[in-house]
């Protein structure tokens, strides 16, 4: 090679750097590489896999990446891929230092995000895939979107992009063309995009909307999960838009007329209705009745007999019942319902059932400081006073004769329909035995009995027949009596004289002191008895406990 040759051939390859593009044209294509002229003393072999998807012929020039103008072959080393790989970068580099955005195929799912192919490999990390974090990322493999690039690594040719940045601007300006135009009384149509307690957040093309729970629906709404699910499109209307605080509220039942404008007319006091239960609570349950349309059965009017503690025990969330409707408050909404309306009221003819002085058995089903109440049939109770269990006893609570579940008969004294009681007595069932007192007792007589009570006025001494006689602090010995519990004692037997009887007041007045008294001795005891009053030391035995001061029975102590 002469000298001028050698001159020229430099001349030629002195613009050929390595590491930089040039063009190139085929020469051959084999089954492995593709044979490439640089225009250099020798050419390049570039693998075919370089060259996937792409329809090459031979003569066709393309650009390629100079790696080396020689091997350890002589060969020119040539890349496809990496002067693909060096242009795409340094586009990027030019769309992130310009704000642009850079379109790109999701390639794949990696730890923390996706792969994304925008002419280079670059990541795309879960957080700026969305508005709303996606559930599967799969579903966005294969998919060409709008990408933001976020950053660059230049020395580690990372590229990190957000597809969350883009969908951000699109809506701030959608949600500036939506707050220009809308208008209140518009419909529109919007995408559930979140759903709280209080109510459903509706998408309106970047617009964020506030549909509450109470605009849902004309009825009643326990959450509004019952009525819409994330993603669902709904139709809805603007009720307010806030400009300055970009806020809009919306309505879904606006969109139906009321049902309570004319619900006077729809379900008139006393119509017999249809409906499904729809909720139940302690106190009742909700009968839905039309759509937006509920009533409430309290749980008094589910029965006019049965004690119902929870409507759940007799009703189920489904089940279909017919009720009668008892009052509407249009303005609260609401509308009162009754089942036990539908049969007779068994208290109308109670009386005819169960006549007065009738005779009935029962088992006792309660018991109160004033009295039993006795069963007279299921759901119908009768109530025996206190002050009727006995003729005799002076009872203060009715334990001291009943329990809970004894089996006792009692005699029908007087109904109240309209309050739905039943007074019963159970002394009734026997004659009074005071009323042949006078001819039992006698003053003057010596008796035997049982102190069956202690009072701080003196002593109940249970006689024959059960009837009591009261002995006096002052009848109970000659000597001073400071306390009566210090000289008798419950369950002592004592003999006494009746030195008092009186039928009326239903009294019997005892002397202990005077059991050996003279006849003489004892009229001035009984002249002394009769000077004592009520209203001082000496009350009747039916009064005596309602003015005791200090009263005492086996078991306590003082």
């Amino acid at each position: 090679m002469n000298q001028e040759l050698m001159t020229l051939m430099e001349n030629s390859f002195k613009d050929l750097r390595e590491h930089s593009i040039v063009k190139g044209i085929i020469l051959d294509i084999k089954p492995q590489v593709v044979l490439v002229d640089i225009g250099y003393k020798s050419e390049g072999a570039i693998p075919v896999s370089e060259f996937e998807d792409e329809d090459i012929q031979i003569g066709d020039e393309i650009e390629v990446l100079l790696q080396r103008l020689e091997n350890d072959e002589g060969m020119v080393v040539l890349s496809k891929e990496k002067a693909a790989h060096k242009q795409n970068w340094d586009k990027i580099v030019k769309v992130f230092h310009d704000g642009g955005l850079v379109k790109g195929k999701v390639k794949g799912v990696v730890k923390g995000g996706l792969t994304v192919n925008v002419g280079v490999e670059a990541f795309l990390p879960g957080s700026q895939i969305d508005i709303i974090p996606p559930k599967d990322l799969n579903e966005y493999v294969g998919n060409v979107y709008e990408f933001k690039i976020v950053k660059v690594n230049d020395e580690r040719k990372n590229v990190v992009l957000s597809r969350r940045e883009v969908i951000e601007a699109e809506r701030a300006d959608q949600r500036q063309r939506f707050l220009e135009t809308v208008k209140i009384g518009d419909r529109v149509e919007g995408a559930v995009k979140n759903i709280t307690d209080f109510g459903v957040f509706v998408d309106l093309n970047g617009m964020d909307g506030l549909l509450h729970i109470t605009d849902m629906s004309w009825g009643r709404v326990n959450h509004p999960t019952e009525v819409v699910a994330i993603g669902q499109k709904v139709n809805v209307i603007i009720l307010d838009v806030n400009r300055e605080k970009e806020r809009v509220s919306l309505g879904m039942k606006q969109l139906l007329s009321n049902p309570w404008e004319a619900i006077e007319a729809e379900y008139p006091i006393g119509k017999r209705v249809k409906g499904k239960v729809s909720k139940l609570v302690a106190y009742g349950a909700f009968i839905e009745l039309a759509e937006g349309v509920e009533g409430l059965v309290h749980v008094s009017e589910l029965s006019w007999v049965k004690r119902i503690a929870r409507p759940s025990d007799v009703l189920v969330i489904g089940q279909e019942m017919e009720a009668v409707v008892l009052g509407i408050n249009k303005e609260e909404q609401k509308i009162s319902l009754g089942v036990r309306q539908l049969d007779g009221n068994p208290w109308d003819a109670i009386d005819a059932r169960f006549p007065i002085g009738m005779q009935i058995k029962g088992k006792v089903r309660n018991l109160t400081a004033y009295g039993a109440f006795v069963e007279m049939e299921e759901g119908i109770d009768g109530m025996v006073h206190v002050s009727d269990l006995s003729w005799t006893r002076k009872v203060n609570h009715p334990s001291e004769m009943l329990k809970k579940g004894d089996e006792v008969e009692a005699v029908v004294l007087e109904i109240d329909k309209a309050n739905q009681r039943i007074s019963l007595g159970m002394k009734q069932l026997e004659n009074d035995p005071w009323s042949g007192i006078d001819e039992k007792f006698h003053v003057g007589d010596l008796v035997k009995g049982t102190v069956a009570k202690i009072a701080s006025f003196g002593a109940f001494i249970q006689l024959q027949d059960d009837i009591d006689g009261l002995v006096h602090i002052s009848q109970i010995s000659e000597d001073h009596v400071n306390r009566v519990k210090d000289v008798l004692k419950v369950g002592q037997e004592v003999e006494a004289r009746v030195i008092k009887v009186d039928k009326v007041e239903r009294r019997i007045g005892l002397s202990v002191k005077a059991a050996n008294y003279s006849e003489e001795d004892l009229r001035k005891e009984t002249a002394a008895f009769e000077a004592l009053r009520p209203s001082t030391d000496m009350v009747g035995l039916e009064e005596a406990f309602k003015f005791a001061a200090e009263e005492w029975r086996p078991g306590q102590t003082k």
